[in-house]
């Protein structure tokens, strides 16, 4: 059996200015370290075999502190990206809606057809994200290995992995350093165990 834990990276300040970040490079807050260093404390897994991060700051970070518990080098996948949001990174809510009003609700609504503009749609996303996990997977079969990547291209794994309509992709949520876990029997199916799980969290962090 091989054991993947996907994790969502800490909090930055541009989650909690509600700023799409996408591959814009930004490092966790204090709050997102507080929220790293818990999880290693707390890392639902008694052993791991390896570590693969996203190469942005916000998830190597995250990463690393789970690594240095199990005494593991980071492996850093560019494929691993969050989805490229386009035009619209470092931009609120507010702000892209005051632009692309149709084009940020179909982001939500049906977020399977859309293409950000200068950016990535879900399908391309997924699928890069799909083809980096299953060479993972092949290089570390029957082994416990943890993947540290951000908010949306997890839900794209998640809904792959679940048989889940991209369309139906908003509705799994990734709540920052949120573990899932995904079991792969030796025929490759998978089974997953869990989503966005942040016992590991304390009230105040």
């Amino acid at each position: 059996m091989t054991h993947l834990y996907l994790i969502r990276h800490g909090q930055t300040e541009w989650n909690l200015a509600g700023r799409y970040q996408g591959q814009s490079d930004v490092p966790l807050s204090q709050k997102g370290i507080d929220q790293a260093n818990s999880l290693a404390r707390n890392f639902p897994a008694k052993a791991l075999d390896a570590v693969y991060s996203s190469d942005l700051k916000r998830a190597v970070a995250t990463a690393q502190a789970v690594a240095d518990k199990f005494s593991l080098e980071v492996q850093r996948k560019p494929a691993l990206r969050e989805l490229s949001f386009g035009a619209w990174e470092g931009l609120t809510y507010d702000q892209i809606v005051e632009k692309w009003p149709e084009a940020l609700r179909d982001f939500f609504i049906h977020p399977d057809v859309l293409h950000i503009p200068e950016g990535e749609s879900f399908p391309i996303l997924q699928k890069r994200a799909v083809g980096c996990i299953q060479a993972i997977l092949r290089e570390n079969e029957g082994k416990s290995i943890a993947v540290f990547a951000h908010g949306a291209i997890l839900r794209a794994i998640l809904a792959d992995a679940l048989g889940v309509p991209l369309a139906n992709v908003w509705r799994l949520r990734q709540s920052n350093t949120a573990v899932n876990r995904i079991d792969y029997a030796k025929d490759g199916v998978p089974v997953v165990e869990y989503i966005n799980n942040t016992a590991h969290l304390p009230e105040n962090i």
